[in-house]
């Protein structure tokens, strides 16, 4: 079937049928008898850098999982080379026009059985998070746009990997009734998070005394606080350990990375916000600990690989064994602690207050939290701007109860239509705009 003919499918909303596995015939009989033994996988993300880790991890381990279905953003050539390479029933990009280059760039050269189905937006990202064959879904697709996705999975009984903070800042309490009510495991990817759930396995939450996430400090750890107002976004994105995506990597030099992720734990592991202690660690190494009320305390080392918490989560309650990354103990010479400055966490005590205020804030916290980035990455705010946007759309949010991911949906765009707002009134020079 020509690839022209398959666009106009698309867009005539109509899906094409595949064969068994979207593979051989050999190799498809191959899957399906191997496939009880086998964790079937769902990735919304693919082609960001988790999604890609991820299928570091699927490719190092070849035997131990088959990729059913991937949901890619915009970068076809990636999700075209993934599609090759994995051989997903279903695979689903941002719009139309992906679809139409997706369907262009996976032309068949033999039997046109051997294309996936291609999907687009909204609609595709779901159908791949609920996708019949999938034991497990990777989300990892950035912003509230896989947040609704991420809850149809677990509405279908869908174990959960999940790397994508906004589910669980901006619709905790939605989100984890969902995992309750349907029997699910809700596995976290991030390293700091992941750390934790390791190491709880060794004890009962009774025996818990509080939890300890550390934080690299960023790249403005040893900046005096009278430079931050001429920080430039090119200061901001050279994280010292890590390299992630552009929002992330400014979050984790405003500390917001580690005020969401206190969030996220009073939500994964159902602990108070009082337990909940951030510690400075600059080298990175150990992701976290847990200190247990006897004075005992349990840290998970690594190195800084994401493979290592993504590995974990897909093969739980199993450990594997793998060869792609170690902790290098020659190089390990000392292990610093500081604890967090006052006068750099305004964003972090955001983020505390928000989970303190309950119902939309959280919400709010992360949807002013994106806004305000972008516009600081666009240089159209300071970097100090970004807590006092996020602080006053906080003040102008409307208390409304969450009950459903419609009312999440809803208060995360008045948060961003407050932000945007603040951002416009901040660009006219009230932040002291450089």
């Amino acid at each position: 079937m020509a690839a022209d003919n398959l666009a106009l499918q698309i867009a005539e909303g109509k899906l094409r049928k595949h064969g068994c596995c979207g593979l051989d015939a050999q190799n498809s009989q191959k899957a399906c008898k191997m496939g009880c033994s086998m964790k079937r996988i769902a990735i919304l993300g693919s082609t960001g850098s988790i999604g890609r880790q991820c299928l570091s991890v699927v490719d190092s381990l070849r035997g131990s999982f088959e990729v059913v279905a991937l949901a890619a953003g915009s970068n076809v050539p990636l999700a075209a080379e993934q599609a090759r390479r994995f051989r997903p029933k279903v695979v689903s990009v941002a719009t139309e026009k992906a679809a139409e280059e997706l369907c262009a760039a996976l032309k068949p050269v033999g039997r046109s059985e051997l294309l996936p189905e291609i999907l687009f937006g909204a609609e595709g990202l779901e159908r791949v998070a609920t996708h019949a064959d999938a034991d497990t879904v990777l989300s990892a697709a950035v912003g509230v746009v896989g947040l609704r996705a991420t809850y149809q999975a677990i509405e279908r009984g869908k174990n959960v990997a999940l790397a994508n903070k906004e589910v669980l800042v901006a619709a905790g309490e939605v989100v984890m009734a969902a995992v309750a009510r349907n029997g699910v495991s809700l596995l976290p990817v991030d390293s700091e998070h992941n750390a934790i759930h390791q190491c709880l396995r060794a004890g009962a939450p009774r025996e818990v005394k509080r939890l300890v996430l550390t934080a690299s400090g960023g790249p403005f750890r040893k900046t005096p606080v009278s430079q931050l107002f001429k920080v430039t976004p090119k200061q901001a994105l050279a994280h010292p350990n890590w390299k992630m995506g552009q929002r992330i990597t400014i979050d984790s030099a405003t500390l917001m990375n580690k005020g969401f992720e206190v969030i996220e734990a009073r939500w994964l592991f159902g602990m108070e916000l009082e337990k909940i202690h951030v510690v400075i660690h600059p080298q990175s190494t150990i992701h976290s600990m847990v200190e247990f009320v006897d004075g005992s305390i349990l840290a998970q080392l690594g190195p800084t690989d994401m493979r290592m918490p993504i590995q974990y989560a897909l093969t739980y309650p199993d450990r594997i064994a793998s060869n792609h990354c170690t902790l290098n103990w020659g190089t390990l010479r000392r292990l610093d602690f500081e604890a967090v400055p006052r006068q750099k966490s305004r964003c972090l005590h955001l983020a505390k207050e928000a989970l303190r205020g309950g119902g939309p804030l959280p919400c709010a916290l992360n949807a002013a939290d994106e806004i305000a980035v972008a516009a600081f990455l666009e240089r159209r705010l300071p970097f100090l701007g970004i807590p006092m946007v996020i602080e006053r759309v906080l003040e102008r949010m409307p208390r409304t109860a969450l009950r459903s991911i419609d009312d999440v949906l809803e208060a995360d765009a008045e948060a961003r239509r407050l932000a945007r707002m603040e951002v416009g009134a901040a660009g006219m020079g009230k932040t002291g705009r450089r």
